[in-house]
């Protein structure tokens, strides 16, 4: 008699109206639980993560942006479940959805057969403003974790999602993807990168400028290549009546908001030499009826050349000349 496996899908939200109810169709399909942590959202996010039977709805009451502090709030509570048998911890945001490949996949059935403490590795398989078309990452990412009761070690920003223990053996799927549908709402990734390019600046002040560039840019690049994804990615879905291909949009996000405050707390000139001014800050400040000074475009003419310089070069910045280019930039503040 095989062992009893209990899936456990850990995902934050704030604002995730936009897609929330697609994931947790999707995640219904696999999960026999679904914890959510909200973050003080108001776009209906917490409506929807209620009608669905599997949710356990959390609060994650932390004012700031706190990955750390979200992901043990989420472990933690998938710990605290009365589970028989092994557990296993995936980890996803709600913009990303196992391919639906999983359904008949040896990958999913052999993941299920890895020993406690085995961190569980998928690429992603990110999703254009097309639907069908993308491209998979170069890079195995940690979402998945068969729990034995490790402690988990989170950062800020750019954290691991569960425990990653030095020691621990991996499972890597070759076959499932994680669709990640951030870029398939191209101006709502966009605001989401511009909020990270500043949060960097003002937490992490020795980051090199050019460095913020490539990292929140790559996106401008990758998509040059993307190509048309396997059918399998989605058709376990569709067959269940699962909409894969709507994408709602906005005129801005919550993020941008955000910024409109941390520009008029902040001023606009530690932020001079991100490139996040492409947006008419000033009427979206009117907009929220935030009192403060006029918010103008601090770049001066050289700042502008260097943006339009990256960004023409993103496609190739690894190549010798650029790299150069860029090391002569850093000794002029950049």
């Amino acid at each position: 008699m095989s062992e009893q496996v209990t899936f456990i899908c850990l995902t934050p939200i704030k604002n995730e109206a936009w897609i929330l109810d697609r994931f947790l169709q999707c995640a219904s399909t696999w999960a026999d639980h679904i914890i959510v942590a909200d973050q003080q959202s108001d776009d209906g996010s917490r409506a929807i993560a209620c009608s669905y039977d599997k949710v356990t709805l959390i609060n994650n009451d932390t004012p700031a942006y706190d990955e750390a502090a979200r992901q043990k709030l989420l472990i933690d509570a998938a710990r605290a479940l009365p589970c028989p048998g092994k557990r296993i911890l995936l980890a996803l945001d709600a913009d990303e959805m196992l391919t639906a490949n999983w359904m008949k996949s040896e990958d999913w059935q052999e993941l299920k057969r890895q020993q406690p403490g085995t961190v569980l590795r998928f690429r992603w398989a990110n999703v254009t403003p097309q639907i069908k078309e993308g491209w998979i990452s170069g890079h195995w990412i940690p979402f998945g974790f068969v729990d034995d009761g490790s402690a988990h070690e989170g950062e800020k920003i750019h954290s691991p999602r569960i425990p990653v223990p030095s020691d621990a053996p991996t499972f890597d799927s070759e076959d499932i993807r994680v669709l990640h549908y951030q870029y398939a709402n191209w101006e709502r990734m966009k605001s989401k990168q511009r909020w990270y390019q500043c949060y960097e600046v003002l937490e992490h002040p020795e980051k090199r400028p050019v460095t913020i560039f490539r990292q929140y840019h790559h996106m401008d690049a990758a998509i040059k290549d993307a190509t048309r994804f396997p059918d399998t990615y989605f058709d376990g879905y569709a067959a269940q009546g699962i909409d894969m291909a709507t994408v709602a949009s906005k005129s801005h996000y919550y993020w941008d908001e955000e910024l409109v405050r941390l520009f008029v707390d902040h001023g606009v000139d530690p932020f001079r030499k991100v490139n996040v001014w492409e947006k008419d800050w000033d009427a979206l400040r009117k907009h929220l009826c935030v009192d403060g000074q006029t918010i103008r475009d601090p770049r001066g003419p050289l700042e502008r050349a260097v943006h339009r310089w990256l960004a023409d070069t993103q496609k190739k910045h690894d190549t010798l000349p650029v790299r150069g280019l860029q090391k002569l930039l850093q000794l002029f503040g950049w």
